[in-house]
């Protein structure tokens, strides 16, 4: 079926050329941006979002190395500790970095205590926004954190079921989502990316979690008619238009 351009808000480039840090016992394979632009040469990709991941912890060499090699309408989205100085934050948002991620699921950035502070911080200094890798039935906890931020995302649909309601109610208070990592979620993708449009149209935005590191299964190119059938008229939206507003993607 025909689709709308992609702007990927979500994925991971993985070059041994940088650290990587073993992650219960897991390593990735390597995923560069030579192969992430030929893995996606068939999807009409405008931009993106590159992810740290949980086995990249601190390190943004790659991260900007992968933001040069993939040039205009590519951002960054970066994992800092929570002590990292103002001057880091300008250098990295200066290389395309727009948000600081929360990996509350899989470990290797600031912690959850750091969460309030540490997001206000890098928003005031930079304009970065937060991301959280959580499972949705731990969202109560930090729900009103959440909220009172300047702007935040939540990945892979809040990955189960149960915890749907909570990620409405924080999609009702300004929260966006990312419809990303269908191989890795329990819950009907169709479903809940409808769920969360009927709340704000505006909140979803696609992302391909290439190459879906410990996913149950990989991304297929199929996945995005799943977005498309669920969105509907908000297609371009979810595909492209909702994902480059919020990156800040001219």
């Amino acid at each position: 079926m025909s689709r709308p351009a992609f702007f990927d808000a979500h994925f991971h480039i993985v070059d041994r050329r940088f650290p990587l840090f073993e992650n219960d016992g897991y390593l990735p394979g390597e995923f560069t941006v030579a192969q992430y632009r030929r893995r996606t040469a068939a999807l009409g990709v405008t931009g993106g979002a590159v992810v740290s991941g949980s086995f990249q912890r601190f390190d943004q060499g790659y991260l900007l190395d992968a933001l040069a090699g993939l040039g205009p309408g590519f951002v960054g989205v970066t994992q800092v500790p929570h002590d990292v100085p103002d001057a880091e934050v300008v250098r990295l948002a200066a290389g395309g970095v727009r948000g600081v991620r929360f990996n509350l699921r899989r470990g290797g950035s600031a912690s959850v205590e750091h969460l309030d502070r540490l997001a206000r911080r890098v928003h005031d200094v930079a304009g970065l926004h937060t991301e959280l890798y959580v499972d949705a039935r731990d969202l109560p906890g930090i729900a009103d954190t959440l909220a009172a931020l300047p702007a935040v995302s939540i990945d892979h649909l809040g990955l189960h079921a149960d915890g749907l309601p909570h990620l409405l109610s924080l999609v009702e208070r300004g929260v966006k989502v990312k419809a990303t990592g269908f191989g890795r979620v329990d819950l009907d993708v169709v479903e809940a990316m409808q769920a969360v449009l009927a709340v704000d149209p505006t909140a979803l935005m696609a992302g391909s979690d290439l190459p879906s590191t410990r996913a149950r299964r990989a991304f297929a190119d199929t996945d995005l008619d799943l977005v498309a059938r669920a969105a509907g008229e908000h297609v371009a939206a979810v595909l492209h238009d909702n994902g480059r507003s919020f990156y800040r993607v001219g």
